[in-house]
C-alpha cells in the first residue's frame, strides 16, 4: 500500500533532511488540499508528523490535524514528540487511527506496550529510525536521530511481539531524505524474521523503480515524502506502480 506523508511545522508542510530542523524545506501548500489531493488520486492512508508537537507538546497541532482528518477523505496515521498517554489519547479522540511513537518505545518500553494492550495492536505505529553500522548492527536512534539507543531493531521488536504488536515504520536514516533509493535489502530481512509485522517502508525513495523493487520485500506499506512534493511522480502513478510490481 501507497502511504504519502506530510510534515507539518506551524502549519506549514515543510521536510526535514534526515530530521534536521535547520534543514528545512517549505513548501507552498495547504495541508488540507494536500489531504483532497491524494485521496483524489486513490491514497487510503495518509501519514502525518506534527514536528511542532514533537519539539513542544503543548503546541501539537491538534486543530489542524483535526482538521485533515474530518475530511473523511482516508485513514489518518499521526505522531511527533508521542510522550505520553494523554498524546495518545489526543490523537485517537480526533479520529486519527494509528498513533505512530518513536523514541518513547525504545526509552520506556513497558509504557508503550501497555498502550497496545490497551488500545490495541492496529492503534499503534513503531517508528523505528535505525542506523546500521560497518558490522550490519541495526540500532535504533532516538530524540530526533541525535543519539544512538544501543538497542538493536531485533531486541525490541522480540519484547513487542509479546503484546502483539503489529505495525512497524522502519527508516534506515542514511537513505531518507536523499532520494536515492529505499534499503530493500533491510526489508527483505525484517520481513522474513518477523512475518506477523506490518512493516511499513520509509527513506530515500525517489523514482517510481525504487517503489517496484520493495514489492517482493513484502512491506505492507511504503511512505512516500519528498518524492511527492517535489512532483518525482504522482501518488496514483506510485500507486499503480505498485500494483503492477512483480
Amino acid at each position: 500500500m501507497i502511504i504519502p506523508a506530510i510534515d507539518l511545522i506551524e502549519g506549514s508542510v515543510v521536510r526535514l533532511y534526515q530530521g534536521d530542523y535547520a534543514q528545512k524545506t517549505e513548501y507552498k501548500l495547504d495541508p488540507i488540499d494536500v489531504v483532497h489531493s491524494y485521496a483524489d488520486q486513490g491514497a487510503k492512508w495518509l501519514h502525518i508528523v506534527d514536528l511542532t508537537g514533537a519539539k513542544d507538546t503543548n503546541k501539537r497541532q491538534l486543530e489542524l490535524i483535526g482538521k485533515m482528518v474530518a475530511t473523511g477523505r482516508m485513514h489518518f496515521q499521526a505522531g511527533g514528540g508521542i510522550r505520553s498517554e494523554e498524546d495518545v489519547k489526543q490523537l485517537l479522540d480526533i479520529g486519527v487511527k494509528r498513533v505512530v511513537i518513536g523514541s518513547l518505545a525504545v526509552k520506556e518500553p513497558e509504557l508503550v506496550k501497555g498502550w497496545v494492550k490497551k488500545y490495541g495492536a492496529d492503534a499503534i505505529v513503531l517508528a523505528l529510525d535505525i542506523n546500521i553500522d560497518d558490522s550490519g548492527n541495526k540500532f535504533i536512534a532516538t530524540h530526533g536521530w541525535q543519539e544512538n539507543s544501543g538497542v538493536s531493531i531485533e531486541s525490541l521488536l522480540e519484547d513487542f511481539l509479546s503484546v502483539g504488536a503489529k505495525h512497524v515504520l522502519c527508516t534506515d536514516i542514511s537513505r531518507d531524505g536523499t532520494l536515492q533509493g529505499a534499503n530493500h535489502q533491510l526489508y527483505t530481512e525484517m520481513t522474513k524474521q518477523f512475518p506477523s509485522v506490518g512493516w511499513q517502508a520509509s527513506g530515500g525513495i525517489g523514482n517510481l523503480n525504487d517503489i517496484a523493487v520493495l514489492k517482493p520485500t513484502n512491506v505492507s506499506g511504503v511512505i512516500l515524502g519528498r518524492a511527492l512534493l517535489e512532483g518525482k511522480f504522482t501518488v496514483e502513478q506510485a500507486i499503480e506502480c505498485w500494483n503492477t510490481a512483480k
